[in-house]
């Protein structure tokens, strides 16, 4: 048995995205205030479950942004409609990269880059089916780090971040991600940026913390990610769901907090400790103004070209363009 488990773990140490994984979860939650990654959401049943949450009528944001990119078609299409190929960072379901690469008639290369292949291949399924003359090469990577796109992706580039996700950086991690994004793209690159708005505390805390707990789902299956992928024994009943706005800092917060005093073992050998109303802090998404998300963009070495608000002014996109430095 023991000869078995030596040999288990010198091959599970053959895996570098489990490593990764373990690593991030035990330095997360040994720090004074626990905290994981909102990256580690994205397993098979979390895309499925965030899938859900876009629909929920709480939850505005993608239907005010799917809304929004059929309006501003013929505007995108003027600002860049000379655009040969488009990087999107992060893949949702594809129907808004459907709906930007209906109205650039020049693109003949698409690239969406995540790290869960199942929707990197959803969404090249409907791109292809589409847009036949678009040719899709899909990229496995996490699009916070730096990267080479595909050989041979024409020069003439437009970036795409939809879905408020620049909103889970910290402002320094969203600085980050736009710097890296502009030497992925390259020199006179231009990147399209759906930004969530600061409004009403009870419409955004309603939003992540839906009537039919889909979000408290979504967030808790963290837990069960860790338990089937690092074989942890985290006890699913005994956390729960929690979001809050923080004003201070214009931000919704989502935690999990712990309902007794409790120990879990993770890799069948690290130990952590909760107390009882301790959280893991799971994710942040901040709301931005239009001057400070451009402030954040110039910052950052972009110039803000032009922006576009959806009528109740809950939503926004953005056309930046790379500034020399």
């Amino acid at each position: 048995m023991a000869k078995e488990n030596a040999v288990k773990k010198d091959f599970e140490s053959q895996n570098p995205q489990r490593d990764e994984f373990l690593s991030d979860v035990l330095v997360g939650l040994r720090a004074e205030r626990k905290t994981l990654n909102p990256k580690y959401f994205y397993n098979r049943v979390g895309s499925r479950l965030f899938e859900r949450i876009t629909q929920l009528p709480e939850y505005y944001i993608t239907r005010t942004e799917t809304k929004m990119m059929q309006q501003i078609a013929t505007d995108i299409e003027m600002h860049c409609g000379d655009a040969q190929a488009v990087v999107e960072f992060g893949s949702g379901s594809g129907q808004r990269s459907d709906l930007l690469l209906s109205g650039l008639p020049n693109v003949t290369r698409y690239v969406p880059i995540d790290v869960s292949e199942e929707l990197l291949a959803a969404t090249s399924e409907l791109v292809e089916r589409a847009h036949p003359r678009v040719r899709v090469t899909p990229l496995v990577a996490d699009f916070t780090q730096n990267m080479r796109l595909p050989g041979e992706t024409p020069k003439s580039k437009l970036g795409y971040f939809p879905g408020s996700t620049i909103g889970n950086f910290l402002p320094d991690e969203a600085a980050s991600f736009l710097k890296n994004a502009k030497n992925v793209l390259g020199d006179q690159s231009r990147i399209l940026i759906g930004v969530d708005l600061a409004k009403a505390t009870d419409r955004l805390e309603s939003a992540y913390d839906d009537a039919a707990g889909v979000t408290a789902q979504f967030n808790i299956n963290v837990l069960a990610r860790i338990n089937e992928e690092l074989d942890a024994d985290f006890l699913l009943n005994d956390f729960e769901h929690q979001a809050f706005f923080d004003p201070d800092l214009s931000r919704i917060e989502m935690h999990l907090v712990s309902l007794k005093n409790q120990r879990v073992t993770i890799d069948g050998e690290h130990t952590v400790d909760f107390r009882t109303d301790e959280t893991i802090h799971t994710e942040n998404s901040h709301k931005y103004t239009i001057d400070g998300f451009h402030k954040l963009a110039m910052e950052s070495n972009w110039l803000p070209v032009t922006h576009w608000v959806d009528e109740e002014r809950l939503f926004s996109v953005h056309l930046l363009e790379s500034q020399a430095i």
